[in-house]
C-alpha cells in the first residue's frame, strides 16, 4: 500500500490495495489512520460490487440507512444511488433530478440527523463523458486559518441543521410529504474535534439554517463567512470521476458538492454507503 497526497490541505490517493478482497488487519489499520489524517481517500481502478462495498463499509462501524427511501416510505436500504439511473436501469424522474440538484450546494452528509454520518463511501460505475465532477473542501484546514477572535466567537456554539430548509431552496417540490413529516431540525456542535488526531474543525453545511442564540442576520453573515473561507478556490479539490474510482471522505470535517451535468444526455450511476457517527456531535468532548 502506498499513500500519495492529493491536495496541499487534505486528501490522498491510495495505491497497492484491492478493496474488493478481504483486508488483513494491518491494511485496514493503515486505511483507518489515513482517513483520520487526510479526511479524503481515493482508490482508483477498483472493481467493487455492492456486497464488497457493504463489507468494507462495516469495517469502520455501523451502516447508516439511506435517508431518502427511509424518510419517504420507510424502506431501509444501505446502498444509496447517486446519479440519474434507477435500479432497473431506467432514467429517474424529472422531480428526482430536480431534487438531486440540492447536492450542488456545499454540504456534509446527514448533518440533518441527530447522529450525523461519519464517513461516506462512493463507488463510480457509470460517469458522464463531461462534467459531473465533485468538489471537496476541508473545514479542518479552514479552522486553522481563522483568527483568534473568530475561533472564540464560534466556540461552544450550536448550529441548527434543517434538511427541509436546504432542499426547499431548490423548490418546494424537492421534498415529499414523508420528509416534511419526519425530518425535523437538529442541533449540532459548531466546532468538532477529531478523536484520533485531536484536530479541530467547524461543522457547517447548506443544511445549517441558523446558529442558536445568535441574531438571525448575524448568524447568516457568520455562516456565509465560514463557508467562504472553507471553499476559497485554492482550497477546493475538484475530482473528475473515472469508472472504478472509489472514494471515502470524513463528513465530520469535509464539505462537498456536485458540479452538475447534462442528465438528459448522459448516464451517471454511483453507489454510496455511509458509516453512522458514534453519537450526537453535541455529546463530543472538546479538549
Amino acid at each position: 500500500m502506498n499513500i500519495e497526497p492529493l491536495h496541499p490541505e487534505f486528501g490522498a490517493r491510495i495505491g497497492g490495495v484491492d478493496l474488493s478482497q478481504p483486508l488483513d488487519q494491518s491494511s485496514f489499520e493503515q486505511i483507518d489512520m489515513a482517513i483520520n489524517q487526510y479526511s479524503f481517500l481515493l482508490f482508483a481502478e477498483q472493481e467493487m460490487n455492492d456486497a464488497a462495498q457493504l463489507e468494507f463499509t462495516r469495517l469502520f462501524g455501523q451502516l447508516e440507512e439511506e435517508h431518502v427511501s427511509y424518510y419517504s416510505h420507510g424502506e431501509i436500504t444501505y446502498i444509496g444511488r447517486v446519479g440519474n439511473i434507477n435500479p432497473d436501469g431506467s432514467k429517474v424522474s424529472a422531480r428526482q433530478v430536480k431534487a438531486s440538484t440540492g447536492n450542488e450546494m456545499w454540504h456534509t452528509d446527514s448533518s440533518f440527523r441527530e447522529i450525523p454520518a461519519m464517513y461516506s463511501l462512493l463507488a463510480a460505475h457509470e460517469v458522464p463523458d463531461e462534467a459531473g465532477e465533485t468538489e471537496f473542501a476541508s473545514a479542518r484546514a479552514a479552522y486553522q486559518r481563522l483568527d483568534a477572535a473568530t475561533r472564540e466567537q464560534i466556540e461552544g456554539r450550536v448550529g441548527i441543521h434543517d434538511y427541509i430548509y436546504s432542499r426547499t431552496k431548490v423548490g418546494e417540490d424537492a421534498v415529499n410529504q414523508g420528509q416534511r413529516t419526519y425530518m425535523h431540525p437538529v442541533r449540532q456542535r459548531l466546532v468538532r474535534q477529531n478523536p484520533v488526531t485531536g484536530e479541530r474543525n467547524y461543522f457547517i453545511a447548506s443544511h445549517v439554517r441558523t446558529i442558536e442564540g445568535m441574531p438571525e442576520d448575524e448568524a447568516r453573515a457568520l455562516l456565509e463567512r465560514l463557508m467562504a473561507e472553507a471553499t476559497r478556490p485554492e482550497s477546493v479539490y475538484r475530482h473528475r470521476w473515472q469508472v472504478g474510482d472509489f472514494v471515502i471522505w470524513d463528513n465530520r470535517c469535509m464539505l462537498h458538492r456536485g458540479c452538475g451535468y447534462d442528465a438528459d444526455k448522459y448516464r451517471r450511476r454511483m453507489h454510496q454507503t455511509r458509516v453512522r457517527g458514534c453519537g450526537p456531535s453535541l455529546a463530543e468532548p472538546l479538549q
